[in-house]
């Protein structure tokens, strides 16, 4: 994976070559004096139980971690705020209608995109749905499972942030 100083090598300001790494998170460019700084993406990630108490849990369609289980969710859109973000890629993704949900916890995660890291800070919500009648998938997600929750197996999840907000979601629930 690629850390954003092995990749980043040009000022987006600019477009000179003289820019440099400043500090842990952040890059100069010596030619205008424009300062970036490394920052985390906001990412969303819903856990939704059928009527069963079974947990939804999506099969990755694309890089990185094709084949592993997650939960429904993604990136905030800029400007967006996290509920939001949630209900659309809910609706993008499964085609599922999110009626209730609640903030639950938050973790951080490097997410590897074409090696290249992308920190994003994961945050956990426990969701309700209107019904699974029209449920399908699109998007970035290949199958979905549901899964009764001692059933789950940690080690096919797809990120520890997930694995997280999940271990979380069910110890709260005790």
């Amino acid at each position: 994976m690629a850390r954003p100083e092995k990749v980043l090598k040009y000022c987006p300001s600019c477009g000179s070559g003289l820019f440099k790494t400043d500090s842990p998170k952040s890059f100069k460019c010596d030619s205008c004096g424009f300062k970036f700084f490394i920052n985390s993406a906001a990412a969303v990630a819903g856990i939704i139980e059928n009527e069963e108490g079974q947990i939804l849990l999506t099969v990755r369609g694309v890089e990185p971690a094709i084949g592993a289980l997650d939960l429904p969710g993604g990136f905030v859109d800029p400007m967006e705020n996290a509920e939001d973000a949630l209900k659309r890629e809910v609706k993008e993704e499964l085609n599922l209608e999110i009626t209730d949900l609640i903030y639950l916890k938050s973790y951080p995660n490097e997410y590897v995109y074409k090696n290249y890291s992308v920190f994003t800070t994961d945050l956990g919500f426990a969701c309700k749905v209107k019904n699974f009648d029209n449920i399908s998938v699109d998007d970035d997600i290949a199958d979905f499972h549901f899964f009764n929750p001692k059933e789950i197996d940690f080690n096919k999840i797809s990120s520890n942030s997930i694995k997280k907000i999940l271990k979380f979601y069910l110890s709260e629930k005790k």
